[in-house]
């Protein structure tokens, strides 16, 4: 497929922030996303379909998917990222290439995963399933999924506390598991980490708040 071809071995970045941050700003977003692109990202992963809209002027491919507004108290328990065929069916409105949705084994109500995937393939756009664990990336695969992303390791209940870097061993199991494209997102923060997850067989890998949450760089500088 050809967005697929344009992300395979490449890196792209997750341009986000919380409605309550200075970032979130329509402007803001959209001249941070202007900025990695410039800085070589070769695809962008974003939230909501505001975002979605305006990252298809860059003409790269362009991941969607939704959150909250704010994160519930309980999110290591719940379902949020793109929850439902309603966030499924804005996300395809918007005209995201790839639709990001959880797909670990927690309940989500009366929407299964196999539906989310499907409805994603109705649209002709390719689903990126988002785990935390081997078998939830299996499971995904087999329930027909186009890619599996390392997103949720180490944020949720299944997965345990999060490791100090990015989760290199679950990255080389669902590697050595499936036949699908997988992506390792979380927890990178430097060069040599992302040459790292190419070599273990990432087909591509998501950077996001190393580039694009100053707040927390600054902090990590603070505290360090």
């Amino acid at each position: 497929m050809e967005i697929l071809e344009k992300l395979k071995g490449k890196v792209i970045v997750s341009s986000q922030a919380m409605p309550d941050e200075p970032l979130y700003k329509e402007d803001c977003m959209e001249a941070m996303m202007a900025s990695v692109i410039n800085g070589g990202a070769s695809g962008l992963r974003v939230a909501g379909a505001r975002d979605v809209r305006n990252a298809k002027k860059f003409n790269i491919p362009v991941i969607g998917l939704t959150k909250p507004e704010k994160l519930p108290s309980n999110w290591r328990e719940v379902v949020y990222i793109t929850p439902t065929l309603k966030e499924v069916n804005e996300l395809i409105e918007a005209d995201a290439d790839i639709i990001a949705f959880d797909g670990t084994s927690r309940d989500r109500g009366n929407c299964s995963l196999k539906e989310i995937i499907d409805a994603i393939h109705r649209a002709n756009k390719l689903a990126m399933a988002d785990i935390s664990t081997l078998e939830e990336g299996v499971n995904c695969s087999n329930l027909g999924a186009d890619i599996i992303s390392t997103t949720l390791a180490g944020y949720t209940m299944e997965s345990g506390e999060p490791t100090e870097g990015p989760d290199y061993e679950l990255l080389k199991e669902l590697v050595k598991n499936i036949n699908k494209p997988v992506i390792l997102e979380g927890r990178i923060w430097e060069p040599k980490e992302v040459t790292k997850a190419f070599e273990l067989g990432a087909f591509s890998v998501v950077i996001g708040s190393a580039i694009t949450r100053p707040q927390l760089i600054t902090k990590r500088f603070i505290e360090g």
